[in-house]
């Protein structure tokens, strides 16, 4: 199989999983990234099966929309059966790392509401220790310097991602070379600086469930 024949397979298979929990009024939030376009053209497809849907990201909102899916205002819904979003790294403790396409703000708000987080990525995702994949923090821009000096105290190596606005008006530092031993305690700690919106680890509100796609099929990990 393919990478993107694995990004397929676990899109159909979140949709199976989903299924047994949709109601006609059902909120289903949906994140941001590649394996998640493949989940919203699968999603599409049993869209007569809830009402509507909460997106990560305003490309999200436009793929959702062409699909003739309902897409409501955060600030609309108290309550949300599930979202489904993808990574760019997972830990055997369902702790992540997202934020690669730098949507992590928004992904993070939507994770926050739903009852039950569904993360779908292939097998290349997996790692024993996060870091390998640069870490996303979303910087209030006149903050950007301020904000990397205290980042390089605490012993990382923040890049500048050039030319890349968010969705939300901010801009990216991404955190090179780590090992991250205590995902809780760092998310807590760079949260903490003064300029940064927030980071791209999901150990606070990690995944609830893992569909992963292999060469052998999509394995559940719970």
């Amino acid at each position: 199989m393919t990478q993107d024949e694995m990004k397929l397979a676990v899109a159909q298979a979140a949709v199976e999983y989903i299924k047994p929990k949709l109601t006609a009024d059902s909120i289903v939030g949906v994140g941001t990234g590649s394996t998640a376009n493949f989940f919203i053209d699968e999603l599409a497809k049993i869209s007569h099966l809830f009402g509507g849907a909460v997106a990560s990201s305003e490309a999200t909102a436009e793929r959702l929309k062409g699909h003739g899916i309902d897409v409501f205002d955060m600030n609309s819904v108290d309550q949300m059966e599930v979202y489904v979003d993808g990574a760019d790294e997972f830990d055997g403790r369902m702790n992540l790392i997202k934020g690669g396409g730098g949507a992590l703000t928004r992904e993070k708000i939507v994770a926050d509401v739903a009852r039950e987080f569904v993360c779908i990525v292939d097998e290349s995702k997996k790692v024993d220790l996060l870091g390998n994949f640069p870490l996303p923090v979303e910087v209030i821009p006149m903050a950007r310097s301020q904000v990397a000096r205290a980042l390089v105290k605490l012993d990382c190596m923040p890049v500048y991602r050039e030319g890349f606005v968010t969705d939300n008006g901010n801009v990216i530092l991404d955190l090179e070379g780590m090992q991250i031993e205590q995902p809780a305690e760092l998310e807590a700690t760079i949260n903490n600086i003064v300029g940064v919106v927030t980071n791209g680890l999901f150990a606070r509100r990690g995944a609830d469930v893992v569909l992963m796609g292999t060469p052998n099929g999509v394995e559940t990990i719970s």
